[in-house]
C-alpha cells in the first residue's frame, strides 16, 4: 500500500513508516501533520485522483528541522573581472509517515462524484441566453424574426422555463419546446 502525495509543492511516493526529507514545514519537532492532496493510491486497486483523491489523508510526524548540503553558485564573465561566489543551504524537514487513512470512505465519495459529473452538461448542449447568436439560432429554427423584441421575449421565456423546470441551465431541446409551446406570443410581436 502506497500513495503519491503532494507536500509543500513537490510530489512524493510514501508508504507506512517511511522517513523522508521535504521542504520546510510549519510546526515543531514532534508535531503531527496530515496531507490531503493525494494524487494516487494503491491499496489492492489503483485509484487516480482528478486532480486529488477525496477522503484519503496521509498522516506524518515531524522528526527534525535540518539544512541540506551546501550548494555553491559561482558566476564568472571571462576577461571582464567579474566573478561572484554564493552558497545556498536548503531548509528541510524530516518527517515519518505514520499512516495512510480513509480507504473505506474514499470509494463511496468517488462514486458520488462520478454520478454528479454525469449530470453536468457540456457547453455545446446548453443554451447561453447572453449570446445573441444562440438566441437568433433558435428563432430562425422556428421560422421567427430575429428582432430585438423576439430575443427579449425568448430571454424572459427562458427564465420562466428555468423556474418551471427548477433548473439553472437549459438544453437546446428544452428551449425549442418552450418556443413551440409559446409560439403565439412571438407571432403577436411580429404584427
Amino acid at each position: 500500500m502506497f500513495a503519491i502525495v503532494e507536500i509543500a509543492g513537490l510530489q512524493y511516493k510514501v508508504e507506512q513508516d517511511q522517513k523522508l526529507f521535504v521542504n520546510r514545514l510549519k510546526g515543531e519537532k514532534g508535531d503531527k501533520v496530515s496531507f490531503d492532496k493525494i494524487l494516487l493510491t494503491v491499496n489492492g486497486s489503483i485509484t487516480v485522483g482528478a486532480p486529488a483523491v477525496s477522503g484519503i489523508t496521509v498522516d506524518a510526524e515531524i522528526l527534525d528541522h535540518v539544512k541540506a548540503d551546501k550548494v555553491i553558485v559561482f558566476k564568472k564573465k571571462r576577461r571582464k573581472g567579474y566573478q561572484v561566489k554564493n552558497g545556498h543551504r536548503q531548509s528541510l524537514t524530516q518527517i515519518k509517515i505514520t499512516g495512510i487513512t480513509g480507504f473505506e470512505g474514499g470509494s463511496k465519495k468517488a462514486a458520488k462524484k462520478e454520478t454528479v459529473k454525469a449530470e453536468v452538461l457540456s457547453d455545446n448542449a446548453t443554451v447561453n441566453f447572453s449570446e445573441d447568436h444562440e438566441l437568433n439560432y433558435h428563432l430562425k429554427k422556428n421560422n421567427l424574426s430575429q428582432s430585438k423584441e423576439n430575443r427579449e421575449t425568448l430571454i424572459t421565456l427562458g427564465k420562466a422555463v428555468k423556474v418551471e423546470l427548477e433548473k439553472t441551465i437549459l438544453t437546446h431541446e428544452e428551449v425549442d419546446a418552450a418556443i413551440v409551446k409559446n409560439i403565439d406570443t412571438f407571432k403577436a410581436l411580429n404584427k
